[in-house]
């Protein structure tokens, strides 16, 4: 009807998606959870992890995650995408890269990426065995979901019965063959710490988001560095000074300094959370932080 925003069936979005794999690389369905699509461009590889209702739901004609940004820069991508909270513990996903490997299909790049977020970091992490020398980048990732080897892990329930003991299953163990391995994850975040901490070897390089909480990438997006880190990380440059330097601006979002007002708060500190009240007003006119300094120095007597 006219005036009526024109919607598209996850149906039809799947047809546009096999069409341009078959006109572009191959679009498959590995079982009735997971998809794969490769678009093949250059001799650089990315191949991605992420959740395709959500990508789904961004809205009409939406591709894998870094479509544009992959392909625009001339690489060739592999998006893998997920129905579920999977985790991509599914045995026509571990067949899949079984598959690519036996068949040479890494072979045909001088470069292999691994890349993906949380749920994502860890399928990056763990199916990049199939390609061994290939780099990874890991934002917030997890080791494994199995209930023996982290307990400690309260998050994810839907995902804790899936078997994480098979095939590409403990993904600290599945970095070995890789070249190198970034690791992003926030030192402050107690669970993704843990995880963090069981990813070792001379090939893992661990950098740490202060205070940036679980969803890194998108404070990175805010900051306007996420292109520059993810290049970088691909091309294999990345240097601690380099990405600590790119942090920097962090100390200007309003978003983080929220969360650090919050943290302060919990830690019923008033003398620095006046101080920094203080610093954040003299950047901007921010009254919640008025408040907060208020109060702080009530609680000070002064």
């Amino acid at each position: 009807m006219d005036g009526e925003p024109h919607t598209v069936s996850k149906s039809d979005w799947r047809d546009d998606l096999r069409k341009l794999g078959d006109a572009e690389g191959f679009y498959q369905e590995l079982g009735a959870k997971h998809t794969a699509l490769h678009i093949k461009r250059g001799d650089t590889l990315i191949v991605t992890f992420e959740n395709l209702d959500h990508v789904f739901e961004d809205g009409e004609g939406k591709m894998p995650w870094g479509f544009d940004f992959v392909t625009k820069r001339g690489w060739s991508m592999l998006g893998l995408m997920a129905h579920d909270w999977t985790w991509y513990r599914d045995q026509d996903v571990y067949d899949f890269f079984d598959r690519l490997k036996s068949e040479g299909f890494f072979d045909d790049f001088k470069r292999v990426v691994f890349y993906g977020a949380s749920m994502g970091g860890y399928a990056a992490a763990a199916f990049s065995a199939a390609c061994p020398g290939a780099t990874v980048v890991a934002i917030s990732p997890q080791a494994t979901l199995a209930r023996q080897d982290a307990s400690w892990e309260t998050r994810y329930r839907k995902a804790w019965k899936r078997d994480f003991s098979t095939q590409y299953g403990f993904a600290p163990d599945m970095i070995k063959s890789a070249e190198k391995v970034y690791i992003f994850y926030d030192p402050f975040a107690p669970l993704d710490a843990m995880h963090a901490a069981l990813f070792r070897g001379d090939n893992v390089v661990k950098l740490r988001c202060r205070y940036f909480g679980h969803r890194i990438a998108s404070m990175w997006i805010r900051l306007s560095i996420l292109k520059p880190i993810v290049e970088q990380s691909i091309a294999g440059t990345l240097t601690e000074p380099a990405f600590y330097k790119m942090l920097r601006g962090r100390k200007e979002d309003l978003r983080y300094q929220r969360e650090m007002l919050e943290r302060l708060e919990r830690k019923g500190r008033p003398w620095l959370i006046a101080r920094y009240c203080e610093a954040v007003l003299a950047r901007r006119g921010a009254p919640k932080f008025r408040k907060a300094m208020k109060q702080a120095l009530k609680k000070m007597g002064a």
